[in-house]
C-alpha cells in the first residue's frame, strides 16, 4: 500500500497511507492546544478529506505526549486584555463546524487518543464514530475548573455514550477518567497498552479504509440521526450558555488562577 509524504501545516501534519488519512495535531509544545491556527487548518482539512473520493477512512491523534488540552488559554488571556471574551467567536465559528465535520463526514473517523485530552480536547476526541486511547491517557472534562460549563459537543457526546449520571460527574467534578475506565462505561471503545497503541491504532484505519465506505455512511447516518438530531440546536445552546459565563467573575479568576498556577477562589458571581 502506497504512502505518500506527510503534509506539513503550520499546526497540523496530514498522512496519507492508501485509501487512508492520519490528521496530527502537531502543537506539541502546548499540548496540541486548540488555537485559532490550529481551527482554520483543522476545518479546512476536515472539509477537504470528506469531500475527496479516494479518502476511505480519517484517524486524528496529537504529537508528543498529548491528544489535546483543550482551548489555548494563553489566548483567552490576551483577549481578556482587551475587555469579556468572545465565546461566541470561537464557537461559532470554529469549534461547531469542526465537530459538526467529523460527524457529518461520510466516512468512518477516529480519534486515537495519544495522551491527555482536556476541555474542548474531550470534545474534539468524543466527535469521533470510534475513539481509541493509550493506557496511560486520560479524559477531563475541565471546564468547571475555570468556572466555564462544556462545549465543543461535549454535553451532548458524553451523554449520548454515558448516561445522565457519568456526564454530570465529569462536568460537575472536573476529574480525570483514566483511560482504562474510560473503556470500561463505554466512554470510548478501547484502551491498549501503550507499547500497542499505535500499532492497532494504524491497523484499525486500514481495516476501515478497505471497508464497505458506503455501508459505514449509512450506519452514521443512522446513529446522527438517532443520538444527535438536534446537534445543532444543542450546540447553540452550549454557545449561549458559555457567552453568559464567559462575562462572570468566576471565569476570570478561573483562567488567573490557571495561568497563575494557583488554586481559584470562586465566589460563584
Amino acid at each position: 500500500m502506497s504512502e505518500q509524504a506527510a503534509r506539513r501545516y503550520e499546526t497540523l501534519l496530514v498522512q496519507r497511507t492508501g485509501s487512508a488519512a492520519t490528521i496530527v495535531l502537531n502543537r506539541p509544545d502546548r499540548m496540541n492546544a486548540w488555537s485559532t491556527a490550529l481551527s482554520a487548518e483543522l476545518l479546512a482539512v476536515l472539509q477537504g478529506l470528506s469531500a475527496d473520493p479516494e479518502v476511505r477512512a480519517v484517524m486524528l491523534t496529537g504529537a508528543g505526549k498529548a491528544f489535546c488540552a483543550g482551548a489555548d488559554l494563553r489566548e483567552f488571556r490576551t483577549a481578556m486584555e482587551s475587555g469579556p471574551v468572545n465565546t461566541d467567536n470561537v464557537l461559532l465559528e470554529w469549534y461547531h463546524p469542526i465537530v459538526t465535520a467529523i460527524r457529518e463526514m461520510p466516512k468512518p473517523f477516529i480519534s486515537a487518543v495519544n495522551g491527555p485530552a482536556a476541555g474542548a480536547g474531550v470534545s474534539l476526541a468524543l466527535a469521533a464514530d470510534l475513539v481509541v486511547a493509550r493506557e496511560s491517557a486520560y479524559f477531563l472534562l475541565a471546564f468547571v475548573n475555570i468556572g466555564l460549563a462544556p462545549d465543543g459537543g461535549s454535553s451532548l457526546f458524553i451523554p449520548a455514550r454515558v448516561g445522565f449520571a457519568r456526564a454530570a460527574e465529569m462536568a460537575l467534578l472536573g476529574e480525570p477518567v483514566k483511560a482504562a475506565k474510560a473503556a470500561d462505561i463505554g466512554l470510548i471503545n478501547a484502551a491498549w497498552p501503550d507499547d500497542e497503541f499505535e500499532k492497532k491504532a494504524a491497523e484499525l484505519l486500514i481495516r476501515l479504509s478497505n471497508g464497505p465506505t458506503r455501508s459505514y455512511a449509512g450506519s452514521k447516518r443512522e446513529l446522527n440521526h438517532w443520538l444527535y438530531a438536534r446537534m445543532q440546536e444543542h450546540l447553540a445552546l452550549e454557545a449561549a450558555v458559555q457567552k453568559d459565563l464567559a462575562v462572570s467573575k468566576d471565569f476570570t479568576e478561573g483562567i488567573t488562577a490557571f495561568l497563575g498556577k494557583r488554586p481559584a477562589a470562586f465566589t460563584g458571581e
